[in-house]
């Protein structure tokens, strides 16, 4: 046994052993372990910190989402309503604007039916008058016949205009 190797090198394992325990190795190692696991607990720290951040963050962000389709809707629905608003006004403008211009032709209409009414009523009484005039000439002479059909083509024009 003293002259197996694997013996010689167990001896040699142990002995490096005591000499790092001796000069306090051991320590040194646990010591970057623990300062390995701190910065490690440190980091998932950091990345838990960081993750409630960006938790709240997206939150807010669709929060404000919410808030900005909100006012996106809302200004559509006060463009529909305007626009509403607006063609309504517009409808009673056009429908005023036609009711005043169909007021304006019949006026005319009624203006040239009262012209055209009045030129027939005027020649008529001035063919009346010549008509009576010539009848009353033939039919009745002198100087009581001038009278009379000059009174009569007075009232007839009076009458008639």
């Amino acid at each position: 046994m003293i002259y197996e190797a694997e013996f010689w090198v167990a001896v040699a394992f142990i002995l490096f052993l005591l000499a790092l325990a001796r000069i306090g190795a051991h320590r040194s190692v646990l010591g970057a372990l623990d300062d390995r696991r701190a910065r490690v607990q440190a980091e998932l720290d950091e990345a838990r910190r960081l993750r409630a951040e960006a938790q709240a963050l997206l939150a807010e962000y669709k929060l404000r989402q919410n808030e900005a389709e909100q006012e996106a809707l809302a200004l559509i629905r006060s463009a529909e309503a305007e626009g509403e608003r607006l063609q309504a006004e517009a409808r009673a403008k056009v429908e005023e604007f036609v009711a005043r211009r169909t007021k304006m032709a019949e006026n005319k209409i009624a203006q040239a039916e009262a012209q055209a009414l009045a030129e027939v009523r005027g020649s008529a009484a001035e063919a009346a008058v010549a008509a009576a005039e010539k009848i009353l000439g033939d039919t009745v002479k002198g100087k009581v016949a001038d009278t009379v059909v000059a009174n009569g083509i007075r009232e007839l024009q009076t009458k008639l205009n």
